[in-house]
């Protein structure tokens, strides 16, 4: 995606639901000056520490810390979803005008061969798991593109992401997958220790001797340019 949207040395760029700071990081790698947004402090400590010269955030990305048109270049990986509009319209609003923006999301994860990396999150409640449903709609031809063309963006274009979860045993990806936004809906429907046990034997029927769990998934990539004149949604 970096690559796609041209980062460079000199510009500002804004990651948004930034986690522990690896976009961050190979985007400060490019020469962009970075920053970065995060609801949990524990993963903004680590973004922190791995970019200590980065201005990274804990704070809400549907309402972004940052004055008008104050980045060159906005990120979000797997981290703006259908469900969040608003977190859109902000990054429009703290995009200079014919300013960059890249998102991923997941794609069609039913055809994918990794999809049995997800299925604990279906241990949710109903609702739940209907949200996360529509959460992942971005994923859909057409969907992406339509959501960011109605938050004012322009040029828009698709592209398909390789992505593969990989985790060297059962409990490693029991782990890894109950850090996870989803693995927590889960985790209040059925508690921990249930979710964990799900999760380890799934993971089981996958073990290939001596080699690695390995969870190929789609993933979609947009990019597209806010109008350098001219009003858009975020200007009205």
């Amino acid at each position: 995606m970096h690559h796609h949207l041209a980062v460079d040395a000199g510009d500002r760029l804004l990651d948004v639901a930034c986690g522990s700071g690896l976009a961050v990081e190979l985007a400060g790698l490019r020469g962009a000056r970075c920053a970065g947004i995060d609801a949990s402090p524990r993963l903004i400590a680590i973004a922190r520490d791995r970019s200590p010269g980065a201005d990274l955030r804990v704070g809400d990305m549907c309402a972004l810390p940052w004055d008008d048109g104050a980045f060159d270049v906005v990120t979000s990986f797997r981290g703006i979803w259908a469900t969040t509009p608003d977190a859109v319209a902000e990054a429009y609003r703290v995009l200079a005008p014919g300013g960059r923006v890249g998102l991923t999301v997941w794609g069609h994860i039913k055809a994918s061969p990794g999809a049995w990396a997800l299925a604990p999150f279906a241990l949710a409640t109903a609702p739940k798991v209907e949200n996360q449903a529509a959460m992942v709609a971005l994923g859909r031809p057409g969907a992406g593109e339509a959501f960011l063309q109605e938050a004012g963006f322009t040029d828009v274009g698709r592209l398909d992401i390789p992505f593969v979860f990989e985790f060297a045993d059962p409990e490693a990806y029991s782990r890894a997958v109950a850090s996870t936004g989803p693995a927590y809906e889960a985790i209040q429907a059925v508690g921990e220790a249930a979710f964990a046990q799900a999760a380890v034997e799934l993971a089981r029927e996958k073990v290939r001797e001596g080699l690695p769990l390995r969870a190929p998934i789609a993933v979609v990539g947009y990019h597209a340019r806010k109008p350098a004149g001219g009003p858009g949604r975020g200007d009205r």
